[in-house]
């Protein structure tokens, strides 16, 4: 697993900024020379490509504000941060992809019924083979950034660019076939069969940011280290712990439980033990804010015992 970057070495978040920058002028590059070969071929599929980019570019903008207003602190009109805004801006580039996958299957099914010509069909390749050297390669790069920020805004722009190299290489074969047979019907139906596989991305990445955005708990796996890490602190006082809710921020953990301490411990005890515990909850989570409340254990909502 890729290390997440602290607070100090990330400061603004301008390892964020600058892979977004990176996002958007790749993406414009991509559009002139989609357009370009679209118009010099004649090719649909090339065309709805050029369009997909089009979308692609609207999609790294709006990763490039978000990372921007995520990395805002707390204000008094948002008093637990502006996090959310990138598992928004993953939604709608979720829906973007899906708004591409329907331009592709519209242009497709147009040039099927109407048919046409495709010419300077080498010409096209070439740019087309360019076109996915270049998103893979930024896909990647934002995708290693993402996973060290733990950004939902850069890890989904980083899936837009892959479902766009995705579409590309099938635009590259149904161009390769139509120059080797000269069946120019090939073209909008490489570009029908792309449209459809790219759909289950953006689904999946409207359904991921759907979760955070309606506050899902954690998973199972984040919830059992924070009960490893309660459960640690058996031999400090902690007895026991209810109302666990958790869940995420863009990036971040949100973490609120109720713990009961053994009876006899004094409040400044108590209130010293908790905040150890919130300290190794984050250092189990990553990027975590952690929220206490002390019981005692006489309380008659007991919670779950701890051995110690």
């Amino acid at each position: 697993m890729a290390r997440r970057l602290t607070e100090e070495e990330d400061g603004f978040g301008p390892v964020k900024r600058r892979a977004a920058a990176l996002s958007v002028a790749s993406n414009f590059l991509l559009i002139l020379l989609k357009f370009v070969a679209g118009i010099v071929t004649g090719s649909v599929a090339l065309l709805a490509e050029a369009m997909q980019s089009v979308i692609d570019l609207v999609a790294s903008v709006i990763a490039y504000v978000s990372v921007r207003k995520a990395d805002e602190p707390a204000d008094a009109n948002h008093p637990y941060g502006h996090e959310k805004i990138e598992n928004l801006a993953a939604a709608i580039e979720g829906v973007l992809i899906l708004v591409g996958s329907a331009v592709i299957a519209f242009e497709a099914v147009r040039r099927l019924v109407d048919g046409g010509e495709i010419q300077h069909l080498r010409f096209g390749i070439a740019i087309i083979a360019i076109t996915i050297v270049v998103n893979l390669t930024v896909s990647a790069l934002l995708q290693r950034r993402a996973d060290e920020t733990g950004s939902p805004a850069l890890e989904g722009d980083a899936a837009h660019l892959r479902t766009d190299a995705i579409s590309s290489i099938g635009v590259l074969v149904g161009l390769v076939l139509v120059e080797l047979t000269d069946a120019a019907w090939l073209d909008p139906v490489v570009a029908l069969l792309v449209a459809g596989a790219i759909v289950g991305t953006g689904v999946r990445l409207v359904l991921r940011s759907g979760r955070v955005l309606v506050d899902e708990a954690l998973p199972d796996d984040e919830l059992t280290e924070i009960r490893a890490a309660v459960a640690a602190f058996g031999p400090r006082g902690v007895v026991g712990f209810h109302k666990l809710r958790a869940r995420h921020a863009g990036a971040r953990h949100l973490v609120d439980m109720h713990v009961q301490f053994r009876s006899g411990a004094t409040l400044e005890e108590a209130h010293a033990t908790a905040h150890e515990l919130q300290d190794e909850i984050r250092r189990r989570l990553g990027d975590a804010d952690v929220l206490i409340h002390i019981e005692p254990s006489s309380r008659t909502t007991p919670g779950p015992e701890i051995d110690g």
